[in-house]
């Protein structure tokens, strides 16, 4: 089978794929069976051969997956292997914006030594949960070594809507589909308590982001944002600001993670080709 991938994939696994093609998704392969990508969006006209997109990522909101089923075109995703990195990094922006690491930071290599007076504690804080799965669930439990009290949101408004109201810290770990994009509206990031922090992880989607901008504006809230609605677009608003804290899309940017994605990748585009089930599909 003829494989074409977008990128070569970190890792020792890459190795055991033979001769793929490293090419653009939007560059025409009439001849590719198989084609890996990092969540990017494939028109499949350019693809008439086309049996299997192996997704180098666990989110795939960005491939339109019913097009892909309506072709006979088969999607595997990496599930799993970035639940630690992605729960590490979440923990880690909160308490960089809950203790202002990002501006200390800064006044420190400005030559300055003034003490900052508006941290607030991780531990002891109630943390809001909004998808507890894989990843939300590895939240907890690093959480818990922070005494925190863990409050998960389940399948209810009224339930979303009454922790984002006792919650101190809120971290999202829910992908974006159509029931959750924008599901942090206006009105519901209106309920969090002064105060409060936001962390996301998930996708920059799942929140108003111009609603967040303005309360991040206002220096009512802070938050620790690592996904984005307009990637790689970054509000210009928030770039002064010292009460969020902004990574480029890194929760799985770990040596070990991307290597183990790549052995997921490997492993759903080698069982493809021997005709055995899929170990991911979508």
């Amino acid at each position: 089978m003829k494989v074409r991938a977008t990128r070569k994939l970190p890792g020792s696994a890459w190795a055991e794929l033979d001769q793929v093609e490293i090419t653009p998704a939007d560059v025409p392969g009439p001849d590719v069976e198989i084609l890996v990508v990092v969540n990017e969006p494939v028109d499949l006209t350019l693809y008439p051969s086309l049996r299997l997109i192996a997704n180098y990522s666990v989110g795939y909101d960005r491939i339109d997956v019913p097009a892909a089923t309506a072709r006979g075109v088969a999607v595997s995703n990496t599930p799993g292997v970035l639940d630690a990195a992605t729960a590490d990094l979440a923990m880690a922006l909160m308490l960089a914006a809950r203790r202002g690491l990002v501006a200390g930071d800064r006044i420190v290599r400005e030559g300055g030594w003034a003490g900052l007076r508006d941290g607030r504690e991780v531990s002891g804080a109630t943390l809001g949960i909004v998808g507890l799965g894989r990843i939300g669930s590895a939240v907890a439990r690093r959480a818990a070594g922070f005494d925190m009290r863990i409050l998960p949101v389940r399948r209810s408004e009224g339930d979303l809507e009454a922790v984002l109201r006792d919650c101190d810290i809120v971290t999202l770990h829910v992908p974006l589909m159509a029931e959750t994009r924008g599901l942090i509206s206006r009105e519901r990031l209106a309920l969090l308590k002064d105060g409060a922090t936001l962390v996301n992880t998930a996708r920059g989607g799942v929140v108003d982001e111009e609603a967040l901008v303005a309360e991040l504006v206002s220096g009512r809230i802070t938050a620790g944002l690592d996904v984005f609605a307009h990637e790689p677009h970054v509000p210009h608003e928030l770039f002064d600001l010292p009460n969020v804290v902004l990574t480029p899309h890194i929760a799985s940017d770990t040596i070990e993670t991307r290597a183990a994605m790549t052995r997921v990748v490997v492993d759903n585009v080698l069982a493809f080709s021997r005709g055995e089930p899929l170990p991911n599909p979508v």
